[in-house]
C-alpha cells in the first residue's frame, strides 16, 4: 500500500524548515570562520605589543613579504577586529532568527500532522 500524498500546506512547511535549516548551517559555518578570523587577529595584535619599535615587521603582499610601520599594521588590524566583531555580532543574530524560525515551523509541522493523524486512522479503531 503506498503511502498517502502529503497535503501541499505541509509540503510547503517541510520544505520552508529544510531551507531554514540550510541557511542556519550556513550561518553558523560563516560565524565560525569570522570566530576564527578574530582569534587570528587577536593574536598578531598581541604579538605587535610585545614587540619593541625597533623590531622589523612585515606583511603578506600577495607572494611577497613588505616591511611596513608597526603601528600602521596596528591600526589596520584593529580596524579587521572591529569589522570581525561586527560581523560576528549579525551573524549571531542571524542564527537566533533562523534557530526561531526553525521551533516555530516545526510546531506548525507538529501540528498539521497531529491534524492529519486522526483522518488516517480506519473507522472502527476508536
Amino acid at each position: 500500500m503506498s503511502q498517502p500524498e502529503l497535503p501541499p500546506l505541509l509540503r510547503e512547511q517541510l520544505a520552508r524548515y529544510d531551507q531554514a535549516q540550510q541557511n542556519l548551517q550556513a550561518v553558523m559555518a560563516q560565524k565560525q570562520q569570522v570566530e576564527l578570523e578574530l582569534s587570528e587577529t587577536e593574536k598578531a595584535l598581541e604579538e605587535l605589543v610585545k614587540a619593541a619599535d625597533t623590531e622589523a615587521v612585515y606583511k603578506f603582499a600577495g607572494n611577497l613579504l613588505v616591511k611596513v610601520k608597526k603601528e600602521d599594521v596596528v591600526k589596520e588590524l584593529g580596524e579587521k577586529k572591529e569589522l570581525a566583531n561586527t560581523r560576528k555580532m549579525v551573524l549571531a543574530k542571524q542564527e537566533t532568527r533562523f534557530r526561531e524560525s526553525l521551533k516555530d515551523l516545526q510546531a506548525k509541522i507538529d501540528e498539521s500532522v497531529k491534524a492529519r493523524q486522526p483522518q488516517s486512522q480506519p473507522p472502527g479503531d476508536a
